[in-house]
């Protein structure tokens, strides 16, 4: 009997260290190629910010650079002009966690970046209407929010 509850304890105790390791490894692989020091990361130069205004068209997932997770996109129609817009990681915000709506004027900020040769904007801020903004990284040094930590989101949280 007690070597049947010794096994009993090893086994539950092997399936929790088991559970919380894969959820550990889970949570750093949705965000692979995120990291707050990433090469994606540093392409976000918050000296040079910029701002855009135009209409929503649609979201997109994308792969910024090989070997990422999925990002969520926005392409935002500005004049003539379709630009695309690097929200953040896929698994940190789909297009509909965002609250943001297609088809509506929207202004970002944010700072330019160039991918595969192509310019993109890579977004610090979205405000649609004058009621509603999705943030995505700190204005004042582009710290992306899925890469802070939870006290450092408590204290974000309370200057807003």
């Amino acid at each position: 009997m007690k070597k049947t509850i010794k096994m009993f304890l090893l086994t539950v105790s092997c399936f929790a260290l088991t559970c919380g390791l894969s959820s550990s490894i889970c949570a750093q692989e949705k965000y692979t190629g995120w990291e707050k020091d990433s090469p994606y990361n540093h392409l976000y130069n918050y000296k040079e910010r910029d701002s855009l205004k135009g209409k929503l068209l649609t979201f997109k997932k994308i792969t910024p650079l090989k070997g990422m997770a999925p990002a969520t996109a926005l392409i935002l129609k500005e004049g003539d002009e379709e630009i695309v817009v690097h929200l953040c990681p896929w698994d940190y915000a789909t297009p509909k966690e965002t609250g943001l709506r297609k088809g509506r004027k929207i202004k970002v900020k944010g700072a330019w970046a160039v991918i595969n040769e192509k310019d993109v904007f890579i977004a610090a801020k979205v405000k649609q209407g004058e009621d509603f903004e999705f943030k995505v990284r700190l204005t004042k040094d582009g710290t992306p929010f899925w890469a802070m930590s939870p006290k450092e989101l408590a204290k974000e949280d309370q200057h807003n």
